[in-house]
Order: C-alpha cells, then structure tokens, then sequence
C-alpha cells in the first residue's frame, strides 16, 4: 500500500517535531517537515523542506512539489503577550498563512489538519467546554485562533480542527521550554515559582497531541476535536504536582491570584476542554498527569 505523504508545518517547533517524529516511525507515512529554518534534528525518518508559509508563493510551489495528502499545520505566535502587543504579525501567521495553506489543501485535495487552542474561549463556565460551545476569546491570539479556525471550516472539504491545551513535555536543545519545565527548573535552584490559582486548565502531554494527530488521520476525523488531558486542574497544581513527582520542595510553589501575576494580558479563568467527542469517534486516550510529568523528566 502507497504511504501517507503528511507535510508538517512548522516542525521545528516544540509540538510540531514530535508530530514529525511519531508520524516518522509509522511505516504507514512518508513524513515530511516544514519551516522557515534548517531541520533542527536532521535525521533519515523523514523529509524536510525551508519555507515560509507567510509567502503565498512559496507555499503553492511547496504543494506543487510535494503533492501531500495531509498537512498539519503547527505554525504559529502563540506568546499571548506578543500577540497583544503585535497585532499584524500574529495575524500575518496565526490566519493569513492558514488560509493559504487552507486554499492550497482545497486544491490539492489533501486534508488539514490545524491546531487550535483553548484560548478561544471566554472561560465563562464551570464545566469543561465542548466541540459545541460558543467561543468567545479574551485576547487577541485567542481571537486569531477563531478566526484560522473559521478560515479552515469555509475553505476546506476535509479538514480536522485539534484544539490543545497548555502542551507540556521535554524539549529539545533550541526549541523554547514550557510551563512544566520553567516550574522544574526553578524548585531545582531551590527558587520560588509564583503560579496562578485561579486559572483552570485541562493539560496536554506532547505525545498525546501527537498521538490525537494520527488518530485523525487513521480514523478520518472531521470537524472539531479536542485533543487534550482529563484533568481539570489549576496552573498552581499543575506547579504542585511537578514538584511531587521529582521530590522537590513544594513549599517554593507560591500560588497566587492572577491579578497578583503582573500579567497585561487577559486570559480565561477556565478553559478546560472535555475530550469526550475523541474519545467516543477516534478512540483518543490520553496519559495522567502524572504519567506524562514522569515520561517528561524520565522517570
């Protein structure tokens, strides 16, 4: 049987090399990487292409040459301060990249996949959001991420929506750190940590959304899906529960309200996502907390 060719926008990135790599160890797929820089992990698994995906031009060419059957598209500025404060540029990445990409799928017949963020919700409720709730985003990445959204459902026949949560995992050399590691780091030098009591979140181990990508493909998912953790549970627990798992002093966890966070930005109280609809269609299950924090630090 011929192999998948999947294009991995944006693999480079923390969530989008281990998309690369999963899909790299399936003999089902000829995995192929994309950005704007060289191939951070050259390797003989997978194909890698330079392209800024910013350039209309250069991304039909792209297609052109490598005819894909499936994109996932992991681009994007998702510094939710950045984007507050850099309007244009977020948008330039964050939307009009992905209705290029949109309309080049579209022409080519190849299904997207895009990855979305909780962030489109207003967090105005107690109870862990659906594919069928309104979004209504408080910051500007949030409203992009709509926005990309909506570009994809209009534009394409077979399109896949995975919207993640708060992603954690260990990085590579060169690739930026997350909440999780920032937190390790700190109870290490034995120096206080202040996180977020009052922010609630449904957190998602990076081999998890690579886990939720395949399945999409295998399984020809459509439509929205929420491709996270089962848990529930603060910014300042999810601190607690890293400094449980490695032993450390969790007596350097300081939480505090969000207010008292120094933060411009305004992000939703609760944007936990119930993953009971990948569940049920794609057979999606993800790792404890626990699990994933004990696989991040090598446990």
């Amino acid at each position: 049987m011929e192999k998948k060719r999947v294009l991995v926008v944006g693999a480079n990135g923390f969530t989008g090399r281990r998309i690369l790599d999963d899909l790299s160890q399936d003999a089902g797929f000829h995995a192929i990487g994309c950005s704007l820089h060289a191939d951070l992990c050259p390797g003989t698994g997978h194909g890698f292409v330079q392209a800024d995906v910013t350039d209309e031009h250069s991304v039909r060419q792209l297609f052109d040459e490598l005819h894909p059957d499936v994109v996932v598209n992991t681009a994007a500025q998702s510094a939710t301060g950045y984007c507050e404060a850099h309007h244009e540029e977020a948008r330039r990445i964050n939307v009009d990249a992905v209705g290029v990409l949109a309309a080049c799928c579209e022409r080519h017949g190849a299904k997207l996949i895009h990855l979305s963020s909780d962030f489109v919700f207003g967090g105005d409720t107690d109870r862990p959001y659906t594919e069928d709730d309104t979004p209504r985003p408080l910051n500007y990445y949030g409203q992009t991420k709509l926005e990309s959204e909506r570009l994809v459902a209009s534009t394409c026949t077979d399109y896949a929506i995975a919207r993640v949560v708060v992603v954690y995992g260990c990085p590579l050399p060169g690739q930026h750190g997350n909440i999780v590691q920032l937190v390790a780091n700190r109870l290490r030098n034995n120096e206080c940590v202040r996180v977020a009591d009052d922010q609630w979140r449904t957190p998602t181990f990076v081999d998890d959304v690579a886990q939720g990508v395949r399945l999409l493909i295998a399984q020809g998912g459509k439509g929205i899906y929420h491709i996270c953790g089962d848990e529930s549970l603060s910014i300042a627990d999810l601190a607690l529960r890293v400094a449980d798992v490695l032993g450390l002093d969790r007596s350097l966890v300081l939480p505090v309200p969000t207010g008292e966070m120094g933060e411009d930005t305004p992000r939703p109280r609760f944007s936990s996502l119930s993953i009971g609809k990948a569940r049920r269609e794609l057979g999606y299950r993800p790792r404890s907390i626990d699990e994933g924090l004990r696989l991040t630090f090598g446990l």
